[in-house]
């Protein structure tokens, strides 16, 4: 009887030695079937996704022998965490294994926003040479705000002020006295302050009912006309479409996203945008971040169906 069910792409020695122990079935694009998902669940004690497999309660309530979710990254957007505790059924994620790739990616996108190395690339590759065309600006002496401080964007700022920059933060759910925060000297800001006042703004965000849309038009019509904005969260935290006006406008000086509202998303005014780079949702995806996640992930969900606790666990529920 099979153990557990792999609805995406999720390879590598760890899935192998959990294979080893356990029956593993690997369908890699069942997440584009929800429907087939629905009949086939009902076999398995355990499946693992990543963000495309649907995680809600018509899959909790089909999985009769559902003990475990194993989510491979941080973000929970697909799960609905509340049916599974209802329904008996324990989530465990990853939410620190890919932290510092993420935190590289807004890196070196702030480096490829101060710099213009996109638009000089496409340009250098056409045959041109204009250097005078591609000043940038120094990160040294900026200020870098954090909206999110937490284990990402703690990394992120701790890079950033490598840089000589100085690191302003946001987050409602954090303390003046929070040790990370203390050992990047960081203010702790309003969110009108922060945009106020950075140069380059980092969004490392969940998506809620509260942080939807935060990053509107009024955000951007408060930061600096040199500002740049990086997201490498969540596309939900984001009004697109506001974003399009504000660099069109010159209201900021550049944006870099490696999330959208909806991905993949469809062509539009966005992709226009010459101040403006995008990524496809990559930040977790280097070799070592994504050894790291399916390795915790294998691990837990292993655990949990040897009856051990989860290292990982998201909610608390009784074992079935």
């Amino acid at each position: 009887m099979p153990d557990i069910l792999i609805s995406e792409n999720i390879t590598g020695a760890a899935v192998d030695a959990m294979s080893s122990r356990f029956e593993v079935v690997s369908l890699p694009d069942l997440w584009k079937n929800p429907a087939e998902l629905l009949q086939c669940i009902g076999d398995f004690r355990a499946i693992i996704i990543r963000n495309q497999t649907q995680a809600n309660a018509a899959v909790f309530e089909a999985g009769k022998k559902l003990v475990v979710v194993g989510r491979a990254g941080v973000g929970l957007n697909n799960v609905d965490v509340a049916a599974a505790t209802r329904a008996g059924i324990l989530i465990t994620s990853t939410p620190d294994q890919n932290a510092i790739s993420v935190a590289e990616l807004a890196i070196g996108m702030m480096i490829t926003l101060a710099r213009k190395i996109a638009a000089a690339d496409e340009d250098t590759k056409k045959g041109h040479w204009n250097r005078q065309r591609f000043f940038g600006t120094e990160l040294y002496g900026k200020t870098i705000g954090i909206l999110g401080a937490g284990k990402i964007g703690f990394l992120t700022a701790s890079r950033a002020q490598a840089f000589g920059m100085k690191v302003l933060a946001y987050d409602p759910f954090v303390s003046p006295d929070n040790v990370l925060l203390s050992e990047l000297n960081a203010e702790l800001v309003g969110l009108d302050e922060l945009l106020e006042r950075s140069d380059v703004v980092s969004c490392h965000l969940p998506a809620t009912p509260q942080t939807a849309g935060l990053l509107n038009a009024k955000c951007f019509e408060r930061m600096k006309p040199t500002a740049t904005l990086i997201n490498t969260s969540r596309g939900e935290v984001l009004v697109e479409a506001d974003l399009v006006a504000a660099l069109k406008s010159g209201a900021i000086g550049g944006a870099a996203l490696d999330v959208r509202a909806k991905e993949p998303p469809v062509l539009g005014e966005l992709e226009t945008c010459p101040n403006l780079i995008l990524t496809p949702h990559v930040g977790a995806f280097t070799t070592e971040a994504q050894d790291r996640v399916t390795k915790a992930i294998c691990e837990d969900v292993c655990r949990v169906l040897d009856g051990q606790p989860a290292m990982n666990p998201v909610n608390k529920v009784q074992p079935k």
